[in-house]
């Protein structure tokens, strides 16, 4: 089977691709290297010892994704192009609306056009809003606390209806909590353009003298260490989470949290990662920032019921993998 990955050059999508090559797929990659490299394409390579076809193109261009659609047989979509820090989405919620979800209904229509029945949604726990942990799929979606989170909200509506209106299109909906880690191989990880959006970049970035010390924001939320606490996931186990998705028979619409059901407190984090990697990491605890929950973890049962998947890697082997992939890096 040859499968469309969208995004695929950047850090998730990378990941999914070394499984998806692993499990005997056909990748083909779009992704217009807005918050990715190129180079991340030679890795996945080098990792699988095997090809990627690769196309830099902006997935809201029609006219260059339907030429990949019209070039080749497409048996699956595993979409993950789009714009993803929730604070930028404050400040720019039109380039958000824009990238996110005309890039979905691009890619829906292209699909119904060509007959691909098949495609994988990253969403994101971030549409659950304020609702309270463990965080299940049946929940109403409470995202407008930033532009981000409606967003995949709206993209998972619009699957949602075109699955309803075409009965031969199934979609998985995958929300996404906190993915770290990096490939064991430590030549592909976390990597995105620019100052680092997600909390292990800075942890690893502070560990390795790039940045001076971690800011964590709050030490007042009622938790037990006043820190904020998520759910983060390998992401290799993230990854393989996609496999299972699109290898499942089904129908319709299905909603599944990948997780690990566990909550794990920033400062248990740090602690994990320093005792973990024999290093220190500096940090200082300043006020809360706006829309941040005090904790926010899945239940991740019915992924392990429906598709057989659990993650099994935990938080030192997120630590580990993480550490020895920003130490490869060259610093620029």
């Amino acid at each position: 089977m040859r499968i469309l990955v969208t995004g695929g050059a950047g850090y998730i999508g990378s990941h999914t691709c070394v499984a998806l090559l692993d499990a005997g797929y056909s990748v083909i990659v779009a992704d217009n290297l807005g918050n990715s490299k190129a180079e991340t394409i030679g890795r996945i390579q080098e990792i699988t010892n095997k090809n990627v076809c690769f196309h830099k193109i902006d997935v809201t261009d029609k006219q260059a994704l339907e030429r990949i659609f019209s070039e080749y047989e497409i048996d699956g979509i595993i979409h993950f192009a789009g714009l993803k820090a929730v604070g930028e989405s404050i400040e720019k919620p039109i380039s958000y609306y824009y990238n996110n979800v005309l890039s979905t209904m691009i890619l829906a229509e292209l699909c119904l056009k060509y007959r691909v029945t098949r495609l994988v949604f990253s969403s994101s726990a971030t549409v659950y809003g304020n609702n309270i942990s463990p965080l299940t799929e049946s929940m109403d979606l409470l995202p407008s606390t930033n532009p981000y989170g409606e967003t995949k909200a709206v993209s998972e509506r619009i699957l949602t209806d075109v699955a309803k209106a075409n009965p031969d299109f199934s979609v998985s909906l995958l929300r996404y909590f906190n993915p770290i880690g990096a490939h064991e191989s430590g030549l592909i990880g976390e990597n995105s353009n620019g100052v680092p959006n997600n909390i292990m970049p800075f942890v690893t970035q502070v560990a390795k003298g790039v940045l001076e010390k971690l800011l964590v924001f709050g030490s007042d939320y009622p938790t037990f260490d006043g820190t904020g606490v998520r759910d983060y996931i390998h992401v290799v186990d993230l990854a393989l989470g996609h496999i299972a998705a699109l290898e499942y028979e089904q129908n319709g619409t299905n909603i599944y949290n990948l997780g690990t059901g566990r909550g794990t407190s920033v400062l248990e984090l740090l602690q994990k990662f320093e005792e973990v990697n024999n290093v220190k990491v500096p940090y200082e605890i300043i006020g809360r920032r706006q829309g941040d929950l005090a904790t926010c973890y899945a239940d991740v049962s019915k992924a392990h019921q429906e598709l057989g998947w659990t993650a099994k890697r935990n938080i030192s082997d997120m630590c580990r993998d993480a550490w020895r992939f920003e130490k490869r890096m060259i610093t620029v």
